[in-house]
């Protein structure tokens, strides 16, 4: 009995303990099996007894499997629910760029696919994008879609080297106003292209579209909120189905995705360009290859570090910059218009729960299972249910909180956020982000223009003929002229001034020019300039101006003892340290051997 509560003890305490040696075979027995039970309860609760231990392990491998099902079942579900919303994108960005429907529809499958195998952030989906349509509109209406295949090709080949020399780290320039300006841009663009729904519509048939697009969006609203419907269901597409069903079952009659144009086609195929190969053709494609690769990889990167943000995982930038020179190679190799990275879609994508590369791989044979066999089905949808899904998106991802934000930030800061959210509704995204980095680089440099700093005071000596000017900040185009005010020659009574630079550093060539301008004015009125106390870097950059500077940098000082060592009196001097016979740490010997050198 002792020896029974001794091993139920050890085995409700969580510990092991060896069962004394004349203890019966069936109490070993009994604590080993007690043992497996704890092992096996231990994903649960660890309070079953042995006979339900089994049937308990059984049950919670059952539950992972489940789990597992569930979360590919999210995932798929999630890329059908993105599919539905892409093809009308890619329909409506096909007549931007003056091509075929199925062009645009192939383009979104096979960027889609390429993306979601090789992509670094499989949360980003791609396809058909209206920034890169809006480019390559003028290369179709004066040369015809062979030079856009060909255009595209050249696309994906520079998008590929620039992840190649690893340029999409550059993204990281891009300061918070700008992403904020990037995402509340896109969401107006994005709020406006769905007001063509309701384009050419009145009476009952603009009531009838905006009555299911408001079903729709409340639809999204109340589902996850309801408890008997499962999570693994995103509730954009239930809306979207239940919005499809209801119109159907009732006959009412609204726009329908097939009113649109027509999905139906045949599968992509290799279609190499018909362009012919010479320097002539290169040049004319090439600006719009250069345009529509950096407004794709300015959009895919952005969009990646908006779905990082989400998702809280970090991704390669140069990685996701290949994946899209790769689709955009496939799309011109197989007769489709390219693309990039699409911000409504990926959050579309990433609010539905898909998190893995199945929901972007399913989404693109999801729009190709359309074109092939599925038209029928697709073309029945109403437009306003997607309308309605798109419409929530730009609820979700404008940040409300940039109008109390913005009496809050600095004022450079908010006028980066309201340049780039005008610019990018009124031209393009590229040239939105470029002109809020001009503008943050500019505002940078004028603060710290503002931050040069020169303490002057003199060096008690012979004649006092020595003047100390310690400078503080960083000396660069933007702070030349204050430092050069702050320095008078002309007025200066000593004979030789240092520029102490411990506290300031010399960033470019126009520092270089400042300093090299100021010696030339102290040497013509028989005074002397001295730089002291420069870091290595700037030592090294007034090294590599050559005879531009022509001054005298003193080095770092080395004080030295007035007495000589020798060799014995070195290796003793751990002995006279304290009366210790501790060891001399590595600086202190440096220090001894300098002076024993001097």
């Amino acid at each position: 009995m002792a020896t029974r509560a001794v091993t139920r003890a050890s085995v409700g305490d969580g510990t092991t303990r060896a069962v004394p040696p004349r203890a019966r075979a069936g109490a070993v027995r009994r604590v080993r099996a007690s043992e497996r039970v704890v092992m096996l309860t231990s994903w649960c609760d660890g309070t079953t007894r042995a006979r339900r231990g089994r049937t308990v392990t059984r049950a919670t491998a059952t539950t992972a499997r489940v789990g597992e099902r569930a979360g590919a079942l999210s995932q798929v579900l999630s890329g059908i629910t993105v599919s539905l919303a892409m093809v009308p994108e890619s329909l409506a960005f096909t007549f931007v760029a003056g091509v075929s429907p199925i062009v645009g529809l192939h383009a979104a499958a096979l960027m889609g696919l390429c993306t979601a195998l090789l992509g670094a952030q499989p949360g980003v989906i791609s396809g058909a994008a209206g920034a890169t349509a809006v480019v390559f509109a003028p290369l179709v209406a004066s040369h015809g879609v062979e030079y856009l295949f060909a255009a595209v090709t050249l696309v994906g080949a520079m998008q590929c080297a620039c992840g190649a020399a690893r340029l999409g780290k550059f993204i990281r320039l891009v300061p918070q106003p700008c992403m904020i300006g990037f995402v509340n841009g896109l969401a107006i663009v994005i709020g406006m292209s769905q007001l063509e729904t309701f384009s050419g519509l009145s009476g009952s048939s603009l009531a009838t579209t905006a009555g299911l697009t408001a079903l729709t969006m409340a639809l999204i609203r109340i589902i996850p909120k309801l408890s008997f419907v499962p999570k693994a269901i995103p509730a954009p597409l239930l809306a979207i189905a239940s919005c499809a069903t209801l119109t159907n079952a009732l006959k009412i009659s609204t726009k329908t995705v097939g009113d649109v144009a027509p999905v139906s086609g045949s599968l992509p195929s290799l279609h190499l360009p018909n362009v012919p190969l010479t320097f002539e053709t290169l040049t004319v494609i090439a600006p719009y290859a250069l345009s529509v690769a950096a407004v794709g990889l300015i959009e895919t990167l952005l969009t990646q570090q908006l779905v990082d943000d989400v998702t809280e995982k970090r991704t390669a930038t140069h990685t996701e910059c290949i994946a899209q020179g790769v689709g955009n190679l496939v799309n011109g190799a197989f007769g489709a218009m390219g693309g990039c990275a699409m911000i409504g879609q990926s959050m579309i994508n990433v609010n539905s729960g898909g998190r893995t590369r199945v929901a972007g791989v399913t989404c693109a044979l999801a729009i190709l299972s359309y074109v092939s066999f599925g038209a029928s089905f697709i073309e029945r949808i109403p437009m306003a249910a997607l309308t309605g899904t798109m419409l929530c998106l730009v609820l979700d991802i404008f940040d409300w909180t940039s109008f109390s934000r913005i009496q809050k930030i600095p004022k450079t800061d908010a006028v980066v956020l309201a340049l780039v959210t005008g610019v990018t509704v009124a031209t393009n995204l590229a040239v939105a982000v470029f002109a809020g980095v001009v503008l943050s680089a500019l505002g940078f440099a004028w603060k710290s223009s503002q931050r040069i700093i020169v303490s002057r005071s003199e060096i008690r000596g012979v004649n006092n003929s020595e003047a100390l000017c310690e400078l503080s900040g960083p000396l660069f185009f933007g702070s030349v002229q204050s430092f050069t005010e702050k320095l008078d020659p002309r007025n200066e009574s000593a004979n030789r001034v240092i520029l102490d630079f411990a506290q300031s550093k010399v960033w470019d060539s126009s520092a270089l020019t400042a300093i090299d301008e100021l010696s030339d004015k102290y040497r013509s009125l028989g005074k002397k300039l001295t730089l002291r106390g420069l870091s290595p870097d700037c030592t090294k950059l007034l090294t590599r101006a050559g005879d531009l500077v022509e001054i005298d940098v003193d080095a770092d000082p080395v004080y030295a003892i007035g007495m000589d060592y020798d060799t014995r009196q070195l290796e003793g001097t751990t002995e006279a340290l304290a009366g210790t016979n501790r060891q001399l740490t590595l600086a202190e010997e440096k220090a001894l051997k300098r002076q024993y050198n001097q």
